[in-house]
């Protein structure tokens, strides 16, 4: 027999919630590891399982999506139950604040504003969260997400009060102009020397006006260097594979016969 009673499995969202609570708050009382955990040993846990649900969404895996969603699940409840112990906060603090936050930012919904369209609850949104008390429309912008992401969020963050581009051709035209700066002045073929430091700046030029023009065209930047990472690393196995099973060593090979099995896997 166990020495806690299993809690059943839940047939509607509110009671499989409160199973979920009552399974952290039994944990947490008697599992020699929940008991040691604080917010920040949990910090690192909760971005690898982050970035676990953002490679499950990528591969299409609903299965593995839903057990990510689970793992974060926990996690959120998890800190809600280590601020109850110190009466900071606790889960219904944390609930009821979302969702007055949401009320908040919806007056088209909850209230008597009208809207036309995504972008005009965007710039309500933005306005709100200023009235609110943030100084700037960027504040909300985490300092360390990772530079891609943290591109394409300023970018949409400044839209949002119409800082931006009229139309894509001009940031299309915008593109352009950075890589040609770029390849005029750093251009490696003169082996003539190069201020990284200087041409480093100017790089993130580029990437930033590219990564605008994809918002313009609605494409995830992050997405879709992920994606191409992936396709990159299945091709490069594949490559890899091949060549040993012909008893080859990539290091000993020549670019032209792993370009053999590189366009091989290209095909499949």
């Amino acid at each position: 027999m166990p020495n806690n009673p299993i809690p059943p499995s839940a047939s509607n969202p509110a009671d499989a919630f409160t199973r979920l609570l009552t399974v952290l708050d039994t944990l947490r009382t008697q599992c020699p590891w929940d008991k040691k955990q604080t917010m920040e040993t949990l910090r690192h846990l909760t971005i690898e399982e982050t970035y676990e649900l953002s490679d499950a969404i990528l591969d299409g895996d609903l299965d593995e999506i839903k057990k990510e969603l689970g793992d974060l699940m926990m996690h959120l409840v998890f800190y809600a139950r280590i601020a109850s112990e110190t009466n900071d906060f606790n889960i219904t603090d944390v609930l009821n604040g979302v969702c007055d936050k949401l009320v908040n930012r919806h007056p088209h919904i909850y209230g008597d504003i009208e809207v036309e369209n995504e972008e005009d609850v965007k710039r309500n949104w933005e306005q709100i969260k200023l009235k609110e008390g943030n100084k700037s429309v960027l504040a909300g912008v985490p300092s360390s997400l990772p530079a891609l992401v943290k591109a394409a969020r300023i970018q949409e963050k400044a839209r949002g009060v119409g800082f931006d581009w009229e139309d894509k051709n001009q940031v299309w035209e915008k593109v352009e102009e950075e890589l040609q700066e770029f390849k005029t002045e750093f251009n490696v073929a003169d082996n003539m020397a190069i201020d990284l430091e200087k041409a480093e700046s100017e790089f993130g030029d580029v990437l930033f006006s590219l990564i605008n023009y994809a918002r313009f065209i609605n494409i995830n930047p992050e997405n879709a260097l992920e994606k191409t990472n992936k396709k990159f690393i299945k091709r490069f196995q594949y490559l890899e594979t091949k060549a040993k099973e012909n008893g080859k060593s990539l290091a000993d090979m020549t670019l032209s016969e792993m370009d053999i099995y590189w366009n091989e896997a290209k095909k499949i």
